[in-house]
């Protein structure tokens, strides 16, 4: 019964998002004028104004300091000022509110000897309130997804990917796993003078201060309809239980720090899990124009593999977000990341990822994703390979035709084909040259 009501939820979102699409309506942030405290002069607004007209993105207030809200991506991580800020945006009195949210439909078919085929649905909701208090800024934050029904506790198939387990025995390999219903519900708190900050944040669940954003938060990844196979290498800490972050920001550059819990989510998604801070993480960020972020993270985390609870973890990571406008009309956004793990006991393990998304005009978009990685949980004992480190890794191409987009919600039917590479030891398991087809619709505010 929750898995059938889950599911309409789904496409109930579709249908809402179909609805202001045909309607064409949104809310004019125009009539949220710009408030006391914001600093406009850093805002380096040259950065194509009237494409971010043409896509509703508003001139709001940040959470966490004094320049344009587009800067903000998941948790705490930066993203370019120039980026898209979709979502509907609304102002109630002294609140600033934001709504964003979307639901794909996906036919997944993966081929090889290890493939598998499934219907399922990616999906996520978001809900964004600030205000200001005095010199300070006080923001909340909730983010929810349906996927533990509609796409259950095995996951999806997604050849190549590891990390997390569907029973608390058996680690997920070939699949990527569900989000939990609580992907975040965070507060944060932060205060202003001139282009300078301090902030403070805190998540049960939310973000620590390690990594790029999240893939389904950045405009070069979101639109991929499977998560990259580097997430654990990358940005897998952005549902934690229990974190704390404290920043500096000082004109364009950004220093944090975070203590969170290192386990990731069980297989249990559907509840809150205790909190515990017996891990940390520092992150350097910086926006040197309005079209770059860059960062540069590093942090410890204690046993974050539910089934090798005496393994630790180091992860460091770099990346770089490059943002702008396509002809006038259109939109694109690449990013370039490396992360690093290393296992204490065990392999130190690198991961890369190049991946950009295209948006035409106002309905067609392309994307592409390009990945390696060294991995060690291909296989389990006794298999003859468990342990071993392979690098592997694959391209994904795809397109989406939004065949409804209004001012404020789009109906899209897209599709995407991936090509992995394994080396000759894998091909037994894999075949020479394993690919996968995926299909989807696409619902989404904007």
């Amino acid at each position: 019964m929750r898995a059938r009501c889950c599911w309409l939820s789904t496409m109930v979102l579709f249908a809402v998002a179909v609805a202001r699409a045909r309607a064409g309506t949104a809310t004019d942030s125009t009539a949220a004028s710009p408030h006391a405290g914001m600093n406009h002069a850093a805002m380096h607004h040259d950065m194509d104004g009237a494409t971010h007209a043409m896509h509703g993105t508003h001139t709001m207030r940040a959470m966490y300091g004094p320049y344009p809200m587009t800067r903000e991506a998941s948790g705490t991580a930066w993203q370019p000022d120039a980026a898209l800020h979709e979502g509907l945006h609304v102002v109630s009195g002294a609140w600033q509110l934001m709504f964003h949210g979307f639901a794909d439909v996906v036919h997944d078919h993966q081929g090889g000897p290890r493939g598998d085929e499934k219907t399922f649905s990616d999906n996520m909701a978001m809900a964004m309130a600030s205000r200001l208090i005095g010199p300070s800024t006080f923001g909340l934050r909730a983010m929810l997804s349906l996927e533990p029904a509609t796409i259950g506790k095995d996951g999806y198939p997604l050849l190549l990917q590891t990390g997390e387990t569907a029973d608390g025995v058996t680690p997920l390999i070939d699949r990527q796993h569900p989000h939990d219903l609580f992907m975040e519900l965070s507060g944060s708190w932060s205060v202003a003078a001139g282009n300078r900050s301090l902030f403070v944040y805190g998540g049960l669940p939310g973000e620590p201060a390690l990594g790029p954003p999240a893939f389904m938060h950045r405009f070069s990844g979101a639109n991929i309809p499977a998560a990259p196979i580097t997430h654990h290498w990358l940005d897998s800490s952005h549902i934690t239980y229990g974190v704390l972050t404290a920043g500096v920001v000082v004109g364009e550059a950004k220093l944090e720090a975070s203590s969170f819990r290192g386990r990731e989510p069980d297989e249990e998604r559907w509840d809150i899990e205790a909190p515990r801070f017996d891990s940390y993480s520092v992150r350097l960020s910086l926006n040197p124009g309005p079209h770059w972020a860059l960062q540069v993270s590093g942090g410890r985390l204690e046993s974050p593999e539910q089934l090798e609870p005496g393994v630790d973890q180091e992860r460091w990571t770099a990346s770089a977000m490059v943002d702008g406008g396509w002809g006038g009309a259109g939109h694109w956004q690449a990013t370039l990341a490396w992360g690093q793990d290393r296992n204490r006991p065990g392999q130190t393990l690198n991961a890369y990822l190049i991946e950009g998304a295209l948006e035409l005009d106002e309905r067609h978009t392309l994307f592409a994703r390009a990945e390696h990685v060294e991995k060690d949980e291909l296989f389990v004992e006794p298999d003859p390979l468990a342990g071993r480190v392979f690098g592997v890794g694959g391209v994904t191409a795809g397109y989406r035709f939004d065949v409804v987009r209004g001012a404020s919600g789009s109906l899209g039917i897209g599709a995407a084909a991936t090509l992995d590479w394994v080396p000759s030891d894998l091909g037994p398991a894999y075949g020479d040259h394993p690919a996968a087809v995926l299909v989807f619709l696409r619902a989404a505010l904007r």
